[in-house]
């Protein structure tokens, strides 16, 4: 597996996109009178000061404070969430990534590419024909469910997480093939009915299947949210259209977000990722247990049932992706220098 050296930082790439971004934002603000727009939605501004950090520091795009926001606390609808989710972190995504980008961190540069590849055509074929036939209440539960269960496995293995160094290095051809499936499944599946959703699927294969640095995978998941919000959001607004409302609060929240999700990047060296990890992890699964409360009366105790064991069945998942993680890094220590086609 492939790693980005340490050379040379061009924090001033970082810092261009800054002064073009804002320029343009403020010519769609001031030059057409929107600043009462943005005003009125404030809120949603502050709820991604929080969501932009978690998204530069964990990996966990902003939706995943943006989507609860809006859909559970402000009572929008769950579709309007998920649009939200591609606009929002269109920018703070993107903004993060090439922060990472101009710091040269490491990336699991072969798996990456890979996602890409399967995010762009994943995405967009799940944007078209599978998105469109989930019901509202099922946006909300596959949101809640995934986003519960990855929170378990963290307050779980958060100190087996975060003792990772270094990356099992595979062969890339492999690691691509891995990507690439990753990237197409969860693009489709995940992220085309959230807006959020990639980047935590690609992560969970780096910590669990290569045993990945945070250091690495954390970033790497971060540019693949990035490129999904930018596939979906384009996706969307070329061909589907998007959501009355993604625009006035993205209006609001992108200049939040440009700079909350580099910070987050940046501070967590500083604090360590365990913190924030732990933290993070313990409002995903608040967010499931607020969500099948709220949704109690439309789910019904069989209906409830079903979401919890679909969380059992996701945790289920993730230890045998990690024993399987085992059993490969054990096959390459024990073959040294030989690698699996």
């Amino acid at each position: 597996m492939s790693l980005v050296p340490q050379r040379k930082k061009y924090l001033w790439v970082w810092f261009l996109w800054i002064v073009l971004f804002f320029g343009a934002w403020a010519w769609l603000v001031f030059g057409h009178d929107r600043w009462e727009t943005v005003k009125e939605h404030w809120p949603i501004a502050l709820a991604m000061a929080l969501g932009s950090y978690a998204a530069g520091s964990t990996p966990m795009g902003g939706g995943t404070i943006g989507f609860p926001i809006l859909v559970l606390l402000f009572d929008q609808p769950a579709q309007l969430g998920r649009d939200f989710s591609f606009a929002v972190q269109s920018i703070g995504m993107t903004s993060a990534s090439i922060f990472i980008l101009s710091r040269r961190q490491p990336l699991a540069w072969a798996m990456l590419k890979g996602a890409m590849l399967g995010s762009v055509i994943g995405t967009p074929l799940g944007i078209f024909f599978f998105a469109p036939h989930v019901p509202a209440l099922w946006i909300k539960l596959v949101f809640a469910v995934v986003w519960g269960s990855f929170g378990l496995l963290h307050l779980r293995r958060i100190g087996e997480i975060a003792s990772h160094e270094g990356m099992t290095d595979f062969d890339e051809r492999w690691d691509f093939r891995v990507g690439l499936t990753v990237g197409l499944l969860s693009g489709a599946i995940v992220a085309s009915v959230t807006g959020v959703g990639i980047d935590m699927v690609l992560y969970t294969v780096l910590v669990l299947l290569c045993r990945a640095d945070l250091k690495i995978a954390i970033p790497t998941s971060v540019v693949i949210m990035a490129f999904t919000s930018l596939v979906g959001i384009a996706t969307k607004a070329a061909f589907t259209g998007v959501q009355p409302g993604v625009f006035e609060n993205w209006l609001a929240a992108a200049p939040v977000v440009a700079f909350g999700a580099p910070l987050g990047a940046f501070m967590v060296d500083l604090i360590g990722r365990k913190p924030t990890l732990f933290f993070v992890a313990v409002l995903c699964v608040g967010q499931l247990v607020w969500s099948l409360h709220e949704e109690r009366a439309a789910l019904g105790i069989a209906g409830t049932l079903v979401s919890l064991a679909a969380v059992g069945l996701c945790l289920f998942g993730f230890e045998r992706l990690r024993a399987y993680g085992a059993v490969l890094v054990g096959e390459r220590k024990a073959r040294g220098e030989r690698r699996p086609d």
